[in-house]
């Protein structure tokens, strides 16, 4: 069964972002220790990110985090989602308009100007399409950013959170969780590296 994943790394004090995210800062001021853990020669760590990229039908982020990743300075061919596996996943963007044009053309994009909820659920029939062809479940995963994941938890659209806790108060930047009402966490994992704690949840 397709389950849609939010996955997302966040600073003890639950920020996604440092202050001043943009474009060509796409973690923003002193954000980059979120991420270490996905650059770790760890073991664990390392096997998150297999893990993570295996289990990847479909992939939806929001427009502000396509900006960041397909700009001058985004992902290359060593730098990226699934950039180092044999295969990637097809990419949803929430966005209120297409993009002109689109520098990783050799990525499978496609853009949903009628909201997150209609985002997800074409993500979902790429991920199902996908399962299909590759005969196991695969999953839909909320990458990003955070306002694109916080509201997905807060429309009650996800069922799985995946946490990279990183040991680093970023003190501001972009928060995960929204203002709303609250969700019951029951939790299924916590692995901890010299890099990061990987806390996974499912969502009630």
């Amino acid at each position: 069964m397709t389950r849609i994943i939010a996955d997302i790394s966040m600073s003890l004090d639950g920020f996604v972002t440092g202050p001043d995210a943009g474009p060509t800062s796409g973690l923003g001021t002193g954000g980059e220790p979120l991420h270490s853990w996905a650059f770790s020669d760890d073991p664990d760590d390392r096997q998150v990110l297999r893990d993570g990229n295996a289990r990847s039908g479909a992939v939806v982020l929001g427009r502000r985090l396509f900006d960041v990743v397909d700009g001058p300075g985004g992902w290359d061919d060593e730098v990226g989602y699934g950039a180092a596996e044999v295969g990637k996943p097809a990419f949803v963007v929430v966005t209120s308009t297409r993009p002109e044009s689109v520098r990783l053309a050799d990525l499978d994009w496609t853009f949903v100007t009628t909201g997150l909820a209609d985002a997800v659920a074409a993500a979902r029939q790429r991920a199902e399409a996908a399962s299909a062809v590759r005969g196991t479940d695969l999953d839909v995963i909320l990458m990003g950013g955070g306002a694109t994941v916080g509201s997905a938890l807060a429309a009650g659209l996800v069922d799985v959170l995946s946490l990279h806790l990183a040991p680093v108060v970023l003190g501001a930047g972009t928060p995960l969780f929204v203002p709303g009402a609250g969700r019951t966490l029951v939790q299924r994992s916590v692995l901890a590296t010299s890099t990061a704690t990987h806390l996974t949840y499912d969502v009630g």
